[in-house]
């Protein structure tokens, strides 16, 4: 028998594993994926718009004598329940995290595809870390999209890999634009606002979108934090500051739940206790216990203090700050690049758990969390009342497959899916 050589065959691994890569596929869905993780019945289509917001304050301009303003852009995806018969399949050009590489991923909806009609559908706003785009977390939007709802994914000026600028435009504008976009999808013609329904909405934010969505549901910043000589220039971030009239005008009747994905800014002290406990959105938390940019404790800090609300922590246990958002790592940013000082595929990839695998669990928990405060589907509920630590779950059933009243494994989950994973849960004044 004539046998392979061994690099012969490592090579053809590597080819055959870079060649399945090469599609960059946003729509994976396991097979031993929970169960809400599944696509919908809805078709997806997708748009992209711009829209400007006048009159902002820009911060890359800002002096200790001069506050120019500017109209600030916002690029956004929108994805949509399409019209029946839609046929599935599509992609996006984006940027990589050094922000010139240009990748194509692929996906489920389809370019300006024809809404669906006779029915409107609830809003969800999705917003990026810092830098990001609006396709980092693609995967959430066609995912949700297919499930009766319009997604909107914002680049944030300042803030994206190709115009990464100062960090105290993040701070200040994060959640500004998240209350931004709202009103512009709600006054938004033409047939995808049509089916907009944006007086029930869910935020989703990761990392400094995670941060922006707290202030956003309620969340004042401390006095501390507006005066960091590294932060927003001239007290700006004061606007955002606890117990502030503007602060409490910027809080948002619209908003059902807000979902934070590894938040940053209680590791740097942007909250106290007086902050969290004007929180006042039901709040899911998803976080990576290994996370030392957003620090896990500090996260649970926030789960601990945002004591007004019913809320949720989802924990990635050995996971860092990739956690459960960014979507797998493109085929292209496996190579290392002159610009940055680092392999891009760090910036998706997290090194021990599978970004697909955590994909579909946030699939999964966002699905039952925003169907039940946005939709009011009290039948999710099921889907959030869990033993706290995935494997300590039994699963039981009887002989014709029935869940017996020993089963307490994790609801959604196939049988052996439950390692590695925590749930926790506080009610208001917890």
């Amino acid at each position: 028998m004539t046998r392979t050589p061994l690099a012969a065959l490592s090579l053809a691994a590597s080819v055959t594993a870079v060649s399945a890569l090469a599609e960059n596929r946003i729509d994976q869905v396991r097979p031993d994926a929970p169960e809400l993780a599944a696509y919908g019945p809805y078709p997806i289509g997708v748009q992209t718009m711009t829209f400007s917001h006048p009159g902002q304050i820009d911060i890359l301009n800002t002096t200790a004598d001069a506050e120019p303003t500017y109209d600030r852009p916002l690029t956004a995806e929108i994805w949509y329940p399409a019209a029946p018969g839609t046929p599935a399949g599509g992609s996006y050009t984006a940027v990589l995290r050094d922000g010139q590489t240009e990748v194509t991923l692929h996906g489920q909806a389809a370019r300006d595809a024809e809404p669906a009609s006779g029915e409107t559908f609830p809003l969800v706003v999705i917003s990026h870390g810092y830098p990001g785009n609006r396709f980092l977390m693609s995967h959430l939007g066609e995912n949700l999209a297919s499930k009766g709802y319009v997604t909107i994914s914002v680049d944030h000026t300042d803030s994206t890999y190709s115009d990464q600028g100062a960090f105290g435009s993040t701070l200040l504008n994060r959640a500004l634009d998240q209350r931004f976009v709202i009103d512009q999808m709600e006054a938004l013609e033409g047939p995808v606002g049509a089916i907009t329904d944006a007086s029930s909405v869910a935020v989703i934010g990761y990392s400094m979108g995670g941060y922006g969505a707290l202030i956003f549901g309620g969340a004042g910043v401390t006095q501390a934090s507006t005066e960091y000589e590294w932060g927003t220039p001239n007290g700006l971030l004061s606007r955002h500051l606890a117990g502030s009239e503007s602060h409490a005008t910027l809080i948002d009747e619209r908003v059902k739940a807000i979902i934070a994905i590894g938040p940053w800014g209680n590791n740097a002290g942007f909250w106290d206790a007086e902050g969290l406990a004007g929180f006042e959105k039901p709040l899911m938390l998803m976080a990576g216990s290994a996370d030392d940019v957003s620090i896990y404790q500090a996260m649970r800090g926030i789960f601990d203090g945002t004591t007004g609300v019913t809320r949720h922590l989802l924990t990635f246990e050995g996971a860092n700050h990739n956690a459960a958002a960014p979507m797998p790592a493109p085929a292209e940013s496996w190579t290392p690049v002159d610009t940055l000082d680092f392999v891009p595929f760090e910036h998706y990839a997290d090194a021990v758990w599978d970004t697909n695998r955590m994909n579909n669990v946030a699939q999964h928990f966002a699905t039952a969390f925003i169907d039940l405060h946005v939709k009011g589907d009290g039948e999710k509920a099921a889907y959030l009342d869990l033993v706290p630590v995935a494997a300590e779950g039994v699963f039981a059933l009887d002989d014709a497959g029935n869940e017996t009243e020993a089963h307490t494994h994790w609801r959604g989950f196939p049988a052996r899916t439950g390692q590695g994973l925590l749930f926790e849960t506080k009610e208001a004044g917890e």
